[in-house]
């Protein structure tokens, strides 16, 4: 079986798995690591978002073997540790302050997309919109879209 090796949350990681099987897979099952959800397993509800060297992606949809050792991904377990500041990142404060989880199925996804968008405006030298918003395609089954939008400009204003 060939070795992957990446790194996780700040910390490098091997395992023995073949190069088809999906990130998430990887993840949840082989290191434990459960807060990426699966939801479709096919890039479409967003459950299981997390980040690679800084940027949003969906793991069920990248194989492991396409994984570089020097890839960096982050999970909603090691956001926290990618914010200087003590205590939660802003935007996972943000999510608690708002009360935005209902059944919490999809708020790691949201929250892991929610950091992204924010830094990726940010880059372009701007503040959030609403049209930043209504682009978010993460899906809460529980309809707290209100919620959830209100919780990331928080998490926004706090993230300078």
């Amino acid at each position: 079986m060939p070795k992957q090796t990446f790194i996780l949350n700040g910390k490098t990681v091997t395992v023995n798995v073949r190069d088809d099987v999906r990130v998430l897979w990887v993840l949840r099952d082989i290191l434990g690591v459960t807060g990426p959800k699966y939801g479709c397993g096919i890039n479409v509800c967003k459950a299981c978002t997390s980040h690679i060297n800084g940027k949003a992606f969906n793991p069920c949809s990248v194989k492991v073997g396409d994984l570089k050792k020097k890839d960096r991904i982050t999970t909603i377990e090691g956001l926290d540790e990618t914010w200087p500041g003590p205590g939660l990142h802003p935007m996972q404060q943000a999510w608690i302050d708002r009360d935005v989880a209902q059944c919490g199925y999809c708020q790691p996804g949201q929250i892991m997309e929610a950091v992204a968008l924010v830094k990726r405006v940010r880059r372009q030298g701007r503040e959030i919109r609403d049209s930043d918003l209504d682009k978010i395609r993460n899906i809460c089954r529980c309809g707290t879209y209100v919620r959830i939008r209100e919780a990331i400009e928080q998490g926004a204003r706090k993230m300078r």
